[in-house]
């Protein structure tokens, strides 16, 4: 059985990370009020509010689902060596598979958790547990296993949902208020651990708004209730019998250290995936990256607070509202955008179509510039921008002419402050503001900078743009 977990090595950034060209967004649409009051709807017991697990768990654990996925699979070319034990407990394509007497097509079998959110047999899951499903069948408590169709995927979000086919008097449970919770609060989390089904752990909420490169959503609520392999698409509770979150992604390397989608997320996306099974997002168009104190210098900034726009789509929404290369962008629509990774869930609180109005710092002055945004297209991903990292000691470069305007970096000494700053390849187009031609002028430029604040440069690599600074005086 290959175990299914979600985002199993959480280090390891998706296809889709943060600062991408298009997909700076969350799920668009108006929230969706769950059933609470159903005939099958389950109430937390008064007891479990002070504490007594017990009473909680036997509340709402009829509502939590065990999930098994069948995918088919070319089996010829299997080979059991190549399996990592790494890959059986954290992911990452590999685990045990289990093949059918066919030469050449067979099933690999996983495992994962879920739970019903209405009376209409209604699951939540993580998408990755049910990615390429050929089947699905969800087990109920009473031990009831019935099939289950994929009814809507977000795989940017990783949450799907099913619908159980046949079901009648399912259980079900209400999704609570992940803004609410406090760092400290106690949680309990339910799930199919390592396949083995029904599986109660407890700890507390040990922080909020975690961002572990998973994806450009990242938001996670961290926990210390115990979170294992098969463990994904599993609800984590409060102490009221409501979900607060949905458990994710796991550090391999750790103990006591597990992270769940915040309910809210959730709630954004569940209407767009009931009615249209996926969720149109909109698109700003603007290559983002996240601002050290060397870049914070460099820009003038009185802090490291908001989003650089590195780059802009050609023609695209950010582009043609008068957003520029180098703007910081420190509100949206009036509420502040406090680092780079909160721009891509506050532009996803908008749908495709619609006009938000970006409070952006430009040089010494603040100015506003109005975007209609664009719709996200699934199969366009756009390459990251790099971060930039301060490094030590003269610049430690060799520069030769670009093809085209710039300067080309040749090569970068290990000893110069440059080093993991700019790479080979890198083409210098400006300095401290000022276009360059050639490597001539770029030297010139750059013999002529004072000393006085970090060295802002504006590089591209590879057809993408970021702004980088160079402390000459580090080291």
């Amino acid at each position: 059985m290959k175990e299914i977990f979600a985002r199993h090595n959480w280090t390891s950034s998706r296809k889709v990370a943060l600062p991408l060209l298009g997909a700076l967004a969350l799920g668009a649409g108006s929230t969706m009020a769950l059933a609470e009051n159903g005939p099958a709807a389950i109430r937390a017991q008064p007891a479990a509010a002070s504490g007594d697990v017990s009473a909680l768990v036997s509340s709402v654990q009829p509502a939590v689902v065990s999930i098994t996925v069948e995918q088919l699979a070319n089996t010829s070319a299997f080979d059991p060596d190549d399996v990592s034990p790494f890959d059986f407990f954290f992911g990452g394509g590999g685990g045990p598979k289990r093949r059918s007497p066919s030469p050449h097509v067979g099933k690999i079998v996983g495992a994962g958790s879920g739970f019903v959110f209405d009376d209409k047999g209604h699951v939540v899951t993580n998408a990755h547990v049910v990615d390429d499903a050929s089947l699905v069948k969800v087990k109920l408590s009473d031990e009831r296993e019935l099939k289950a169709k994929v009814l809507g995927r977000d795989e940017r979000l990783d949450v799907a949902v099913l619908e159980i086919q046949g079901a009648k008097n399912v259980p079900h449970v209400s999704l609570g208020s992940s803004a609410g919770l406090k760092v400290g609060e106690p949680v309990v989390a339910i799930g199919n651990a390592f396949g083995l089904g029904g599986t109660v752990t407890s700890g507390i909420v040990s922080a909020k708004s975690r961002t572990i490169g998973a994806g450009p959503y990242d938001d996670f609520i961290q926990t210390d209730a115990s979170i294992n392999p098969g463990n994904s698409g599993g609800p984590l509770f409060d102490l009221k019998g409501q979900v607060v979150g949905m458990n994710t992604a796991i550090n391999p390397s750790g103990q006591g250290i597990g992270f769940a989608i915040p309910s809210d997320a959730i709630r954004e996306v569940l209407p767009q995936l009931l009615s249209s099974g996926h969720v149109s997002r909109g698109r700003l168009g603007a290559q983002i990256q996240s601002i050290d104190e060397p870049l914070a210098k460099a820009l003038g900034l009185n802090d490291t607070r908001g989003a650089l726009v590195g780059d802009l789509e050609n023609g695209g929404p950010a582009a043609r509202g008068g957003l520029h290369e180098g703007d910081v962008v420190v509100a949206i629509d009036g509420q502040p955008v406090v680092h780079a990774h909160d721009l891509p869930r506050m532009v996803g609180a908008h749908a495709p179509g619609s006009k938000i109005a970006l409070e952006v710092k430009r040089g010494s002055s603040t100015v506003n510039v109005p975007v209609t945004l664009g719709e996200l297209q699934d199969e366009k991903e756009s390459k990251p921008a790099r971060q930039a990292q301060p490094s030590s000691s003269s610049l430690g470069l060799r520069l030769g002419n670009a093809n085209g305007a710039g300067a080309l970096v040749e090569d970068v000494s290990g000893a110069g402050p440059a080093a993991g700053v700019l790479v080979p390849g890198d083409v210098i187009t400006e300095v401290d503001h000022q276009p360059v031609k050639n490597a001539a002028e770029a030297k010139a430029k750059l013999q002529r900078a004072t000393n006085d604040k970090p060295l802002l440069l504006r590089v591209e690599h590879e057809g993408l743009g970021r702004w980088v600074a160079i402390d000459r005086k580090a080291g």
